[in-house]
């Protein structure tokens, strides 16, 4: 297990989500080194299967910055052998000690069939997986600086087990209600990890209108769906792409005052580090964005 008191400290309470599907080598490396620079604490990135690996996506972005924390928010289960999850994060972190955190989740039914596995139930699916990567310890280097590990957790019963088998939870995309209920669940000794979407617009029709053409919330049976139900939101909050309400209640909107409130709250309801994320065209305009969003963030 990792020291949680150290882990809080080296990402500090922001961080930045460089979530794209492909970008060029250089942008990456470029886009690491400003949000860096910008103060942020961590860079976290994602991955579906295939594509863009996500653990030799963080040893690039290791690679090329200086102190940042680099984590997986999330590396998908499905993509990759447990043992070799277990191996390649302790060779980064055995490389760059306590830059990395690792995040791991069970993705979607959808995305897992079309890579041609057959879906299983996800509390079952990673608890069996999380056994699997502690067998594999014994035979992976062993880091100066534990690595933690966070459970893509929306529901009750992954957020128990991010409390018993990892260092703590990754919730993303939901109502600071939902942070403060993780946190309850949680209890003080684990971390929280949010990922906050944000859309700088002023115009909050507009900004909606992002949030509705991304179409997050049109998958059936995603957990957020799910999550969001066992909040009390029903099929008039989710039909469309969610009603005003519940797109304003789980992402921020509007302005950098604006997001810095929201992400301010996050942290209010016990949260330890929120990484925020924001829609762009390609890396390089989202780093702009996180960049002109940066001065206005919570530090402490």
């Amino acid at each position: 297990m990792a020291d949680i008191a150290e882990a809080r400290r080296r990402l500090g309470r922001v961080g930045a989500g460089l979530m794209v599907q492909i970008a060029p080598a250089a942008e990456w490396r470029a886009s690491v080194r400003r949000v860096e620079e910008a103060g942020y604490g961590a860079a976290w990135v994602n991955e579906t299967i295939g594509g863009r690996e996500a653990l030799t996506q963080m040893g690039v972005l290791l690679a090329a910055s200086d102190r940042i924390t680099v984590g997986a928010a999330i590396a998908n289960v499905w993509a990759r052998h447990p043992a070799a999850m277990q191996g390649g994060a302790s060779v980064l972190a055995d490389s760059y000690p306590g830059r990395l955190a690792l995040g791991v989740g069970v993705s979607m039914n959808a995305i897992v069939e079309r890579s041609g596995q057959k879906w299983e139930r996800p509390l079952g699916r990673m608890r069996a997986y999380l056994d699997r990567m502690d067998a594999a310890v014994e035979s992976a280097p062993r880091p100066p600086v534990p690595f933690p590990r966070l459970v893509a957790a929306l529901g009750p019963r992954m957020l128990e087990l991010a409390r018993e088998r990892a260092d703590g939870a990754l919730p993303a995309a939901m109502p600071v209600e939902h942070t403060r209920r993780a946190r309850e669940v949680l209890g003080p000794d684990r971390l929280l990890v949010v990922l906050q979407m944000a859309v700088l617009e002023p115009d909050l029709g507009a900004a909606r209108r992002v949030i509705r053409e991304s179409g997050i919330l049109d998958v059936p049976d995603s957990p957020y769906t799910r999550a969001l139900r066992g909040m009390g939101y029903g099929d008039a909050d989710l039909a469309g792409g969610g009603t005003d309400a519940l797109i304003d209640a789980r992402f921020a909107l509007g302005s950098e005052a604006a997001v810095a409130e929201r992400i301010q709250a996050h942290l209010d309801a016990g949260a330890d580090h929120v990484c925020v994320t924001v829609p762009g065209p390609d890396l390089r305009s989202m780093t702009d964005l996180l960049e002109r969003l940066a001065p206005a963030l919570p530090t402490t």
